[in-house]
This record gives structure tokens, C-alpha cells and sequence, in this order.
């Protein structure tokens, strides 16, 4: 498959890249700053230079692709204005892209609380609405396949490969970022996820097994 995963510079994309490639997929990721070049192909993925924020469509960066992941995040020191131009409208443009050129799987990556973006406070309102608004505009496009999925509090403990999957919005617990990559990585050759959105955490279930308890 060809994949093309926004964000690319991401910690979670580097990692999620870096099992692409290593499974014989062509795994290219979208950046901003050609200085992250290196890294992205340090991990055995395609460089992609070209701006989500501001560009007025991805579609020449999907063109080609089998499916695309929407990893990107405008960081916890950006501003609720950037919260809607990355985490939403970057979101937007990739959806957009892949329905003009055509392409089904979109594999999003959320965040848990973007279900009820109020119970974030003040502190985590703006990107838990943009992520939210992300989804719910993902999901309302009946050319994409998708997948939303929803980590809890984001670690660089090692991953163990074992996790816990929940369609009922409103859990909490930590998941190594390695595991978020790898349920991503997993996600896009399951056809069974199709179609869900869940919440995902460190658990005791070996992720393939896990994945195939959320079909819709």
C-alpha cells in the first residue's frame, strides 16, 4: 500500500512510518520543514514537502495513495486559532483531498475528550472542539472509509503490544505512543475497524485481537 500520513514529523508518525516501511508498505509522510527530511527518512519513509496548514489543498500530496492517517497536532503551545487552522482544518483538507482524488481509507487520529469538548476546561476546550468538529466532519463524508481512534494520556514507555479498546466514549488511562502506532499501523489493514470510533490505552489484549472486537 501507499500511505501517506499527515504530519509526518510527529512522534506518533515517526513511529507509525517506521512499522510501514518496515512491513514493505510505501510509507510517505507530509512535512512542513524540508530540514525533517532526514528523520523521516532515517525511519525508511518518503519525504513529502508540502504545508497542511496554509496550502489551499493536499490533494497533489495524496494523489497516488491507498489510504492516508491524519497525525498532525498544532502542539500544546499553540493558540485556540491554530487549534482550528491544524487540528480541524488540516483534518478537513485531508478528507477533502482524498475524496477529490478518489481515495476511501482515512485513519484518523484523535484524541479522548474530543467527544464532550466542555469537560476539558479551559485549558483543553479549543483542541478537544477542533478535534471533535475533525471527526464528526471525517465521519460525515460518505466517500471515506474511516477510522477514528481516540488515545488516552500519550507515554514513551516501550510498547507491549497490548492495549484496551472502548466504543463507550469516557474512559482514562495512558497508552505508550509505540502502541498508538502500531493500533494505527494495524487499523489500516483491518477492514473490520472500518466505520468505528474508539478509545484506545494500555491494557492486556494483543492488539490484532483487540481490533477485531470494534467493527461496526
Amino acid at each position: 500500500m501507499d500511505i501517506l500520513v499527515a504530519g509526518g514529523h510527529g512522534q506518533i508518525a515517526l513511529r507509525l512510518l517506521k512499522l510501514l516501511a518496515e512491513s514493505g508498505h510505501t510509507a510517505r509522510g507530509l512535512i512542513r520543514k524540508p530540514e525533517q527530511a532526514a528523520d523521516l527518512q532515517a525511519v525508511g519513509a518518503v519525504p513529502v514537502i508540502g504545508d497542511l496548514e496554509n496550502d489551499s489543498s493536499l490533494a497533489p500530496y495524496v494523489k497516488g495513495a491507498d489510504a492516508v492517517v491524519f497525525a498532525a497536532g498544532a502542539g500544546p503551545g499553540s493558540g485556540p486559532a491554530r487549534k482550528r487552522t491544524v487540528d480541524l482544518g488540516g483534518a478537513v483538507k485531508l478528507a477533502d483531498a482524498a475524496v477529490e482524488e478518489g481515495v476511501r481509507r482515512y485513519v484518523m487520529i484523535s484524541s479522548i475528550g474530543a467527544h464532550d469538548p466542555a469537560a476539558g476546561g479551559e485549558a483543553m476546550g479549543a483542541y478537544l472542539a477542533a478535534k471533535g468538529e475533525a471527526d464528526a466532519y471525517v465521519i460525515g463524508r460518505p466517500e471515506l472509509d474511516w477510522t477514528i481512534v481516540r488515545p488516552g494520556h500519550l507515554t514513551d514507555d516501550p510498547g507491549t503490544g497490548l492495549v484496551t479498546v472502548s466504543r463507550e466514549m469516557g474512559g482514562r488511562g495512558p497508552v505508550p505512543r509505540d502502541d498508538v502506532a502500531a493500533v494505527v499501523a494495524a487499523c489500516l489493514t483491518t477492514p473490520g475497524t472500518v466505520g468505528a470510533t474508539f478509545e484506545l490505552f494500555g491494557g492486556s489484549t494483543p492488539i490484532d485481537e483487540a481490533l477485531r472486537g470494534v467493527g461496526a
